[in-house]
């Protein structure tokens, strides 16, 4: 029988409905990383267990963001670079990625890296987007596997981009300045009218550091984004892990004036700060504590192998001789990866390894886990 796409209204109505049970089962009040969770992966309904089109270049496709492989193969032929000297560091042939996506990098290293990849594993709880990366890497089917959890342990290297931004944060909101504020985690209920609203509780939680301004303040603390990289490191017995996405280190993510949190939202290719609405048609995400991630490793038993931004990355992995070869519309979008104002600085990349210390050429130039 053919599956049928459920229509967007009927979609958001079964989520909204699933989440208000959730919410009356907790006593009528979530946390908004239980409700970040729901929103983005309950079965059939979350916004990546849905059928909706996600990824792609322009509004008109249907999409709602473009990540890096999408916007040039050059990413991840770059990223193959960096791949390649870390499976022949680490002596394994397997590369494990996490979230997928619409499966482009994994074609980009597949095609790059040839027989030093024996096996292919992707890690993806999205059975729609399964079936489009099955699609699109046909070519590689021999080599490829998917799985929806780790193995207790394995080896090889770890790819994983743009994901530790769609784990679900609890929100703490600090109501007054330094001095006489007092911290609340901030969930969700549901209001008079049906709709999902904002709710503060008093908690014991709180940022990994002061900080500091009479001002209200709303930021994000990352428990499961650290848990994910515990349970690297548990697991991950030879490799290293490669981890890109937006954020910052410690002291710029609780910056005084950063007092609105990074919590934004993506849909048809706009941003907006609401994720209480559309919810299950639109992604949600948070900038990540690079910091957090980095001693969570460290304290799980890994080593920091480096940290930089993803234009010294992929300047160093050789991005600038693959763009000298390009058209100029080519050329000028693959510079999107590097420029200041766009990919190159606020995205960051951080290096993990099991096993023996090593320098990853990545990191030749620009290392910055020093500031971490």
């Amino acid at each position: 029988m053919r599956a049928v796409t459920q229509r967007p209204e009927s979609l958001t109505t079964a989520l909204h409905a699933h989440i208000c049970e959730a919410i009356a089962a907790a006593g009528g009040w979530l946390g908004f990383d239980r409700f970040m969770e729901l929103a983005l992966y309950t079965p059939g309904l979350g916004y990546y267990a849905n059928d909706s089109t996600k990824f792609g270049a322009m509004p008109d496709s249907g999409s709602d963001f473009v990540t890096a492989p999408e916007l040039t193969p050059l990413f991840g032929q770059t990223l193959a670079v960096q791949v390649g000297q870390a499976l022949a560091q680490t002596g394994t042939d397997e590369v494990w990625e996490f979230g997928a996506g619409s499966g482009a990098l994994a074609l980009q290293l597949l095609d790059a890296l040839g027989d030093q990849v024996q096996r292919y594993t992707i890690v993806d709880l999205s059975g729609s987007l399964r079936a489009r990366q099955q699609a699109k890497l046909v070519a590689h089917a021999h080599k490829l596997r998917w799985v929806d959890a780790l193995p207790e342990t394995f080896s090889g290297v770890v790819v994983g981009n743009e994901v530790l931004d769609a784990m679900p944060v609890q929100l703490l909101a600090r109501h007054g300045g330094q001095q006489t504020g007092v911290w609340h985690e901030r969930g969700v209920v549901v209001a008079d009218d049906g709709s999902f609203a904002w709710a503060d509780r008093p908690t014991h939680l709180r940022p990994p550091i002061a900080i500091e301004g009479p001002q209200d303040y709303l930021t994000e603390t990352h428990a499961q984004g650290e848990g994910f990289i515990r349970m690297l490191a548990d697991r991950l017995t030879r490799g290293a892990a490669f981890l890109l996405d937006y954020g910052f280190g410690e002291d710029e993510y609780y910056h005084p004036q950063r007092h609105m949190g990074t919590v934004m939202c993506h849909q048809g290719h706009m941003a907006d700060g609401d994720p209480l609405v559309n919810v299950g048609l639109k992604d949600i995400t948070a900038h990540v504590n690079f910091t957090a991630m980095a001693l969570a490793a460290q304290d799980a038993g890994m080593q920091v192998l480096g940290y930089t931004t993803q234009a010294h990355f992929l300047i160093n992995c050789g991005l600038l001789p693959k763009m000298e070869h390009l058209p100029q519309a080519e050329r000028a979008t693959a510079a999107k990866l590097i420029m200041e104002h766009e990919m190159g600085e606020l995205f960051k990349v951080l290096a993990l390894g099991a096993g023996e210390p090593w320098e990853p050429l990545g990191f030749a130039h620009g290392d910055r886990s020093h500031r971490l």
